[in-house]
């Protein structure tokens, strides 16, 4: 059983930056970032595959977030640029072993205050 840990969460103002970490990755699995605010339910927000290709990108982070993988670190990342309010949430990283994602982290908070 893989236990995942992020790490990189914290509280900042509206426009900085946060740079989380999951780790560890399962070679040849893709993995992905949600997020769930408050009072909603999971949300995929980016997905990438072992080998670098970004599945998926919400549109509401488009431009804004980057997720990106170091297979030799076996660590996966989320690049969170200009923060916004609506951005505050607990974001959980995952793993797709199966055929849907099904090993995940414990959580980081994230909040965003303007």
């Amino acid at each position: 059983q893989v236990q995942l840990v992020e790490s990189g969460g914290g509280s900042v103002q509206a426009g900085d930056s946060l740079r989380l970490s999951c780790a560890p990755t399962v070679r040849n699995v893709e993995s992905a970032w949600f997020r769930q605010r408050p009072g909603e339910g999971r949300q995929l927000v980016a997905g990438i595959t072992w080998g670098g290709y970004v599945t998926r990108l919400a549109e509401s982070v488009e431009g804004r977030f980057t997720i990106s993988r170091d297979n030799a670190k076996n660590t996966l990342y989320l690049q969170m640029n200009n923060l916004k309010p609506e951005d505050t949430a607990v974001y959980y990283c995952a793993l797709r072993i199966g055929t849907t994602y099904d090993t995940w982290g414990q959580g980081t908070q994230v909040t965003v205050s303007s």
